[in-house]
C-alpha cells in the first residue's frame, strides 16, 4: 500500500510518501514541506497547497490519504489554518478517487513510538529508524506526514479488516 501522509498546516504544510504493508519493512518514497508566506491573502495560500496535495497524487499515485485530525488548540487562528489546509487535502483526495483516513496527534505518536505523549524529537528519531534513514527527516513537519503515513499503513489494515468484518456480518444478518 502507498500512503500519502499530510501534517497539514497553513505556513507549513508536510508531506510524506510511505509504501509498505503492517509486518514488512517500510520504503520512504518521498518527504517535502509546502510553506506559504503569512503576508499572502488566504485563498492563495490555500491554492499553493491545493497544488502541492494535486501534485503529489498525480505522481506518486496514493493509495490512501492520511491526515493528521484537527484537535483542539487555545490558538484559534492555528487551528482555523490547520482546519483549512485539512479541508483542501479532503477536497482534493475525494476528487481523485483516493480514500482519506484521519489520525489525532495521539494516535500517530503511539503508532509510531509507543507512546501518544511522544515529543517531536522521538517521533523524528523513530520515524527515520522505521523507514530506515541514515538521519532523521527534517523539517518536523515533513517527519509527522511521514509518521502519519506510517500510522495508516500500521493501524489502516487493521481498521480496514474490522470494517470488512463488520460490513459481512451485516449482510450475513440482512440475508436471514
Amino acid at each position: 500500500m502507498r500512503v500519502l501522509g499530510v501534517d497539514p498546516g497553513l505556513t507549513r504544510c508536510g508531506l510524506g510518501v510511505v509504501e509498505g504493508r503492517a509486518g514488512k519493512p517500510l520504503v520512504h518514497l518521498h518527504h517535502a514541506v509546502t510553506r506559504t508566506p503569512s503576508d499572502l491573502e488566504v485563498a492563495k495560500r490555500l491554492v499553493l497547497i491545493a497544488e502541492a496535495i494535486q501534485h503529489h497524487i498525480e505522481i506518486y499515485r496514493p493509495q490512501a490519504v492520511a491526515i493528521e485530525r484537527v484537535f483542539s488548540q487555545h490558538n484559534t487562528r492555528t487551528v482555523m489554518g490547520v482546519a483549512q489546509a485539512s479541508g483542501v487535502v479532503l477536497l482534493h483526495a475525494a476528487q481523485a478517487g483516493v480514500p482519506v483516513f484521519l489520525y489525532t496527534p495521539s494516535e500517530v505518536k503511539a503508532a509510531v513510538t509507543g507512546s501518544g505523549r511522544a515529543d517531536k524529537a522521538q517521533v523524528q528519531l523513530m520515524v527515520a529508524r522505521v523507514l530506515r534513514l541514515p538521519d532523521p527527516p527534517t523539517p518536523a513537519d515533513a517527519a509527522d506526514a511521514l509518521a502519519i503515513a506510517t500510522c495508516h499503513i500500521w493501524r489502516g489494515a487493521a481498521v480496514s479488516r474490522y470494517q470488512q468484518a463488520l460490513a459481512a456480518a451485516g449482510a450475513k444478518a440482512g440475508g436471514r
